[in-house]
């Protein structure tokens, strides 16, 4: 057979084809080696490496003294690190933050390709962690650099989750916390439902402590449902117990928990949240707690704190330079006994308050020593550590010394500027309101006080049970002062400014007014007789300057049809004792009379009233004494109210005291 010369030749291969099939050559020899070398690479000569980037990125020393073994060709890589070893940022001085015998971790990696890291293996054998907050708030587990707040532990979903022979020791020496506990999660497939266990025990401010938290079991965790857990903790008298859950096991950034909590005091919770509370007689309350990156919230909050009901709303954002509550609380019923521990004192004893044992030790103290105001020393490093906006209504009060409807206050903290502005009480006629701050910025706390009375009844105030109301009227008053000093009464003791009282106008039982004179056969002739004849108050003042914590009165007028009643005194907040002396002037002659003057002195918790006998007041000139005593009234009305020195009452006293030659009965009769 001949070649045909007219048969084309075979078609040769493009040079583009060519490069191609030696570049997919090329590419498969690179594949099959780097996968040959991929297993049989021996890993251990990437720990110095490894070791020595992780110590450069976290800024501590981090190194892997055992054999690393990684497994990467597989749907399913893992990787096997043999003791591992964290140290402690230098701030917290030589030792190791972290001790790991060995860490095994598995991936999916089809769901790594889809952007979602799972964990199908999660183990580490014998872990001990040291972990340390120090005063300044810095931790060793934080890894930021102090860059970020507070963030949570998020780790991916993990399917199978074992911890064996855990142990972690926690030293608090903000909060004086000491914490030895261990960790086990190694359950296998036999041992059904035994799931995370963390106990442990301590002290916290030198009290015991202890904790038992206990989950689900973390064999086949399912990612997409929520991992279970139960918490007691116990510091000191302190309980909480939880119950919650999750959603997205592990990432402890959220997570939602049912809390009930009771001790004998709620500022006894700042060693173990940091919040800073006030003091209170012992509570029980509960509430939907629930976390959210930094911001912690309480709903359903519900219970009581001593005697007094309590619910609504509260939150904490962590993740500020200084923590941040927010809070909406509200009561049915306020029991004002209940109010004395937030200024460090406590609720009265023998009258079947609620009250700690420590809290009734020092009412009984103060009672005895016939003590108002309490010396408990302000804790003035909590106020500084947090910022807060907090508001509180009561719809009724009881047990108040005066007779309180209801009462409402909004509080502000701000870097340890504490406001209560408005503070307000209503009374059945009339209420109390004004401001309240406490400056804590500074090493002595100073404490302002700006209260007015307005509109209020002496018959609703000063209450008589069987007789007859003896004294009836409008009463108004304010009480401006400013004290140093690091309890309320070191604050007192040191306290400047003013306080007035007045009674624009009213009526008295003419028989107390005329003893007030003294005419002793009138006066105790009415009372015997039972005679409820009133007699016209045209103007009562009482005005107070302190100084130093010393209220003196050199103004003190009591203006009725038959008596003018003039005195002066002192209340010592140091000593909270008080002397004041009242001299009763008739306004007509008198039969028989004992004109001696009037002594309230003692306690301020319970002075005595008695007469100067040995002492006679001198008679006539009521008309100079009467100016004399009203003509500076009319400079000091206005700082109760502006138009005060204009009322009909108080107003025509100061206008007949201040003309001369005026006779007292006629000016009196007006």
């Amino acid at each position: 057979m001949t070649d045909d010369p007219q048969t084309p030749p075979p078609p040769r291969m493009s040079r583009r084809r060519k490069a191609l099939v030696w570049t997919g050559g090329i590419l498969g020899v690179l594949l099959v080696a780097t996968a040959l070398f991929l297993i049989l690479f021996d890993w251990n000569y990437l720990r110095g490496p490894i070791s020595r980037f992780a110590s450069m990125r976290t800024g501590r020393e981090v190194a892997i003294e055992g054999d690393l073994n990684v497994k990467l060709w597989s749907l399913t890589p893992s990787a096997t690190v043999g003791r591992i070893r964290i140290g402690n940022p230098k701030w917290a001085g030589a030792g190791q933050m972290a001790r790991i015998e060995r860490l095994h971790v598995q991936i999916q990696a089809l769901d790594l390709l889809r952007g979602r890291v799972v964990l199908l293996k999660l183990e580490l054998a014998r872990p001990n962690l040291v972990l340390l907050r120090d005063r300044q708030g810095r931790t060793t587990w934080d890894f930021s650099n102090g860059r970020k707040k507070d963030e949570p532990l998020r780790l991916p979903p993990v399917r199978r989750f074992v911890i064996e022979d855990g142990r972690l020791k926690f030293t608090d020496a903000k909060r004086k916390i000491v914490l030895d506990a261990t960790l086990d999660a190694s359950e296998t497939r036999s041992a059904a439902n035994r799931g995370f266990v963390m106990a442990g025990k301590g002290s916290i401010n030198a009290a015991p402590f202890l904790l038992n938290v206990t989950g689900g079991p973390l064999l086949n965790v399912d990612p997409d449902k929520p991992y279970p857990f139960d918490a007691d903790i116990r510091a000191g008298a302190t309980r909480v117990l939880a119950k919650g859950a999750i959603p997205k096991p592990f990432d402890l950034g959220q997570f939602a928990m049912n809390v009930t909590a009771n001790g004998p005091d709620l500022a006894d919770l700042y060693d173990l949240t940091g919040v800073t509370l006030p003091n209170t007689p012992p509570y029980r309350l509960s509430g939907r707690m629930a976390r959210d990156g930094t911001v912690w919230k309480i709903a359903r909050i519900g219970g009581r704190v001593g005697d007094t009901d309590l619910a609504g709303e509260l939150s904490v954002d962590t993740g500020r330079d200084r923590p941040f509550m927010k809070a909406d609380l509200r009561s049915k019923l306020l029991d004002f006994d209940d109010l004395a521990t937030v200024f460090g004192g406590a609720p009265a004893v023998g009258k079947g308050e609620t009250a700690s044992p420590e809290q009734a030790a020092v009412a009984r103290q103060m009672q005895a020593q016939h003590r108002l105001l309490p010396d408990a020393t302000l804790k003035v490093d909590r106020i500084r550590a947090m910022d807060a906006d907090v508001r509180y209504a009561a719809i009724s009060v009881r047990d108040a010394m005066l007779p309180l409807r209801s009462a409402s206050v909004h509080v502000k903290l701000d870097a340890g500027l504490l406001t209560a502005d408005p503070v307000s009480f209503d009374l059945p006629q009339g209420r109390i309101g004004g401001a309240m701050r406490l400056n804590a910025r500074n090493d002595t706390p100073v404490t302002s006080v700006d209260l007015r009375l307005s509109n209020a009844r002496l018959e609703q105030l000063v209450p008589i049970k069987a007789g007859g109301t003896p004294l009836t009227g409008s009463f108004v008053g304010r009480i401006k002062l400013t004290g140093a000093g690091a309890s309320v009464h070191r604050a007192a003791a040191n306290a400047d400014g003013e306080v007035l009282a007045v009674i624009p106008r009213g009526e008295i039982r003419e028989a107390f007014a005329e003893l007030l004179g003294i005419n002793v056969a009138k006066g105790l002739g009415l009372l015997l007789a039972k005679d409820q004849g009133k007699t016209a108050v045209r103007c009562a003042v009482a005005h107070f300057q302190v100084k130093n914590g010393v209220m003196t009165a050199n103004r003190i007028v009591f203006d009725t049809g038959p008596v003018l009643g003039t005195g002066r005194g002192t209340i010592d907040l140091e000593t909270e004792r008080m002397d004041f002396r009242i001299e009763g002037h008739p306004k007509e002659a008198r039969l028989i009379r004992l004109t001696a003057p009037i002594t309230i002195r003692g306690p301020i918790t319970g002075p005595k009233v008695g007469v100067e006998t040995n002492r006679i007041i001198a008679q006539g000139g009521f008309a100079a004494l009467l100016a004399t005593a009203a003509a500076p009234l009319a400079a000091i009305l206005p700082f109760v109210d502006l138009g005060l020195a204009k009322d009909a009452a108080c107003g025509a006293l100061i206008s007949d005291a201040g003309r001369e030659g005026v006779p007292v009965k006629s000016a009196a009769k007006r």
